[in-house]
Parts: structure tokens; sequence; C-alpha cells
């Protein structure tokens, strides 16, 4: 799973130097961070509302454009998904619990 996340960031990084009319993802970075946000939250309804549909093959689907919008916010902060990787293995082992603590939630 981490090569096909990385291979997609290496992608969204290049993206960043491409003509916003030949490039969907170019023209998300040219709208600046308010579309890339409004497209995480709409991609996160879908997600939802496909959950309670209970649509497998949607939640999926859906699921994927969550996924492939969050990696562009993070291309568009100079974040790769290997750092989202990392915090995840840091946590691996860790309490739910523990860990919203440890964060003074």
């Amino acid at each position: 799973m981490a090569e096909i996340l990385d291979r997609l960031g290496e992608i969204l990084e290049a993206r960043k130097d491409a003509d916003p009319r030949s490039s969907y993802v170019a023209s998300l970075y040219h709208k600046g961070q308010d579309a890339i946000l409004r497209k995480i939250s709409e991609e996160a309804t879908e997600t939802i509302l496909a959950a309670k549909q209970g649509d497998r093959e949607q939640i999926v689907y859906e699921t994927a454009d969550l996924w492939f919008h969050t990696l562009v916010l993070l291309a568009s902060e100079d974040l790769r998904p290997g750092d989202v990787c990392r915090e995840l293995e840091r946590r691996f082992g860790v309490s739910g619990i523990e860990e919203k603590a440890g964060r003074g939630d």
C-alpha cells in the first residue's frame, strides 16, 4: 500500500508545476487551499453517505476519492504520504485513549 501512496505522492508533487488548464490537480493547487479543503469535505460527506446506505462498492469508491484529495492537501503543504505513515507507525501499539491523553485533548 505504501508503494501506491508514494507513487501518487510523486505524481501530485510533479503536478505543482503543471498548467492548471491541463491537469485537474494543478487546477486545485492553482485555486488554493480552500478549494482543496472543499473537495476533502465533499468527499468525506460522500463517503459517509455511502456508508450510511451500506453500499460497499460506493464506500470504496468514495474513500479512494477522499484519500486522493487528502494526498493533494498533503502535497500542497509539502508533506508526503510517508509523513502520515510514520505518524501511524508511531501510534502503533499505543492505545487510542493513551494517544489522545498525550495530546492533551
